[in-house]
This record gives structure tokens, sequence and C-alpha cells, in this order.
């Protein structure tokens, strides 16, 4: 198998006869062998039975379709389709029609430059200004900043991997819109491409600033993966140096002031805040030392190693 494209949909029954039309339009023209996993992500309209349409009719028998018991979100329905693709390259897209399937060559050129993950770039949104592209504006220049991973659009699920990527990346909560930092840490090339974005024909949109929270915890659940997660003493040993080190500081200066100048202690409220400072580094430290006891365990436990190769050149 040479392609799969992995489509998460949930409520999208208008949308799915034009998309799976235009996408067999657009990949037939490739020299491609090739399959389509639509993952219904507990739907409650009819995408299920146009599914199943879509399914029986194609004769080729490209076409899969996974359905779950209820809806996980978008980040477990990638990952369902990650764990069913057969392609050496897999391409994800929405089901709602923004994203245009006439796109994929140009995504597929930049795999076969030898990038590893090709981001898309909907520099024409069709969106809202206020409650869309201005928060995913501030979104994605923040998300950029953190995780030292530059793209102009961490938002768009249309991207395509080398399957190498995906089978190394384990998603949970809203992290597939941090798929490119993820994969980072294992060393991949990224590139970016822009891509046509249309505007929605039907339904409507399932996402909005609720979710605004969810991404915020997830990227600070990112940061310390990408930065730390092999090394967790150096955030909370760190933290707890600071803190133990401010607290004693502020206690040698105030036994310093009332052995030399007699000014008393006892009913300064900075006392007992130094002291619960030297309290607080203390559980700092405390924490980063099970913290890294359980990254080992981790890693040992599921073999995972800490580094990841991309070639070996070598005689015997």
């Amino acid at each position: 198998m040479d392609l799969s494209v992995v489509i998460p949909v949930y409520n999208e029954a208008e949308n799915l006869p034009l998309l799976h039309e235009e996408l067999e339009e657009s990949i037939r023209k490739l020299p491609l062998k090739h399959e389509i996993i639509y993952v219904d992500d507990g739907s409650t309209d009819n995408s299920f039975n146009v599914l199943k349409d879509i399914f029986n009719n194609c004769e080729s028998g490209c076409v899969h379709v996974i359905r779950f018991r209820k809806n996980y979100g978008q980040t477990a329905a990638i990952s369902a389709g990650f764990d069913h693709v057969h392609g050496n390259i897999i391409i994800t897209m929405d089901a709602d029609l923004q994203n245009d399937p006439h796109d994929i060559p140009l995504l597929l050129e930049k795999i076969n430059e030898g990038y590893d993950l090709v981001n898309g770039w909907r520099h024409d949104r069709k969106d809202t200004f206020l409650n869309r592209r201005l928060p995913s504006i501030i979104a994605n220049k923040t998300i950029s900043f953190i995780t030292n991973i530059k793209l102009h659009d961490y938002g768009c699920t249309f991207k395509a991997f080398q399957k190498d990527v995906v089978k190394n990346i384990k998603l949970y909560g809203e992290m597939h819109r941090f798929i490119p930092a993820i994969a980072s840490y294992y060393g991949v090339s990224i590139a970016e491409v822009k891509v046509n974005h249309r505007p929605r024909k039907y339904g409507k949109t399932k996402y909005g600033l609720s979710r605004t929270l969810k991404v915020v915890l997830d990227l600070i659940t990112v940061k310390f993966l990408l930065s730390y997660s092999t090394r967790p003493i150096q955030v909370f040993g760190r933290l707890g140096i600071y803190c133990g080190m401010t607290g004693l500081g502020v206690t040698l200066y105030l036994v310093f002031m009332r052995q030399f100048y007699g000014i008393p202690m006892g009913n300064r409220p900075i006392l007992q805040f130094a002291i619960l400072l030297i309290f607080i580094g203390l559980q700092f430290i405390s924490l980063g030392l099970i913290a890294e006891l359980q990254s080992r365990t981790y890693h040992e436990a599921q073999q995972k190693p800490i580094y990841s190769i991309k070639k070996i050149l070598t005689r015997e």
C-alpha cells in the first residue's frame, strides 16, 4: 500500500458523498495504490449510514470504516486511523469539505522531497475572524514560541506523514494539533505547504472558544514531554532549589538582623513565609525524585528508547 487517507467524521452526513467523490477524483490521477479510512467518531446524524453506502459501493475495496461506540474526540479518531493504516504515506484531513482533496499532490510532492511530515497552512482561511481566526493566530504564535517549532497553522488537520512517524506517536487529550511538535522529539524533518481552504457548505463547526483551556493544558503537557520527560528532576529540582535558597536567604537575613540589631522576628510574617519557602523547596525536590523513578519505570517497562535512529550505515 502506497497511500492511506485518514478522515475523522462527526456529524458530516451531507458533506461525505461529495468529499468521497473529490477524494477519488484526486487520488485516481496518482499512480499510487491507496486506501481511505473513515473514522466515525460517534456521529448522531446519518453519517454512518452514508459511510456504509460509500463502503458498499466501493468495488476496489479501498474504503474502510471504523465506528466508535460514542464520541471520543478528533484526537482519538485520528489515533484509531493511525492504528489501522497500511500505507507508507499517511494523509489526515477533515470531513467538512473545507480541506481541498485536490491539494493532496502538493503534500505528496514535499514528502517525495524527503520530508517526514508536511503540515498544511490555510493561508487564506474562510472562517469568521473573531471567534475562529483570531484565536487561531494567537494560539499558533504561542505554540510556536513554546515548542520552538515554527508553523503558521497548527490547527490544520490536513497533513502528510511518513509511516514510521505516526507509528512512534501516541496521542491523548486534544493533542492532534501538536503532532508536529510531538514528532519533533524524534528529530523528524517538517515542511509547511499552503493549501486551499474553502467555506463550509453544510452543517456547522464543532470547534469554538470552549476548547481554549484544553489546548492550554495540553500545551503544558507537550512542553514537559518535549523538554523534560526523561529528566523531570531538572524541572522540579530547579524550582525546589530556587524556593529553598530564597527561603534560607531570608531566614539568615532575619537572624542577622536579630543578632546584631535586636530586631524581633517572632511577630514578622516574612519569617513564616521564609520557612514556607524552605518546605516548598524540599517538596519540589522530593517530587522531582519521585518523577525520576516514574520516568525510568515508564521507559524501561515499555522498552521505550530515549533516542530515535533514522538510518544506520555499517559494514559487517
